[in-house]
């Protein structure tokens, strides 16, 4: 990863509009006819991603560590909704983010991610090791 002064502040943007089958009702987490709340994540890690997209090197690469998501709002099928990410922290190889979800103005969402980087092949060689041994 680059320069921890240059990664520091970095944001990224992911946009979806909502179907009906993002709905809580379709993804069985409710009667409720809303966009599920693991899209509001989900979108948000895309934020994440895209905020590093320019500041990892090669062969490097990030995956979900931890999260806090706070639900502020609901939203529905048909609409567009954004996320945002902003790099808060550097902890070693651990990258807090501060996200947001919008639906126009209306805040539909608040997270704090945490994302661990790690060496691409080494992380799946590990992962497929840790497989054939279960």
């Amino acid at each position: 990863m680059r320069p921890v002064e240059e990664v520091l502040g970095a944001v990224g943007f992911s946009v979806m509009t909502a179907r009906p089958g993002d709905t809580c009702v379709t993804m069985g987490t409710s009667d409720l006819p809303v966009v599920s709340a693991s899209h509001y994540l989900t979108l948000m890690e895309n934020a994440c991603v895209a905020a590093l997209s320019e500041h990892l090197e090669s062969g490097e690469t990030t995956f979900l560590a931890e999260s806090t998501l706070t639900i502020k709002g609901s939203s529905t099928a048909g609409v567009e909704i954004r996320a945002s990410a902003r790099v808060a922290s550097i902890d070693g190889r651990e990258i807090t983010f501060e996200c947001d979800v919008h639906d126009g103005d209306r805040h539909l969402a608040s997270a704090q991610i945490k994302r661990a980087t790690v060496e691409r092949l080494s992380f799946l060689a590990r992962t497929a090791a840790q497989s054939l041994i279960s």
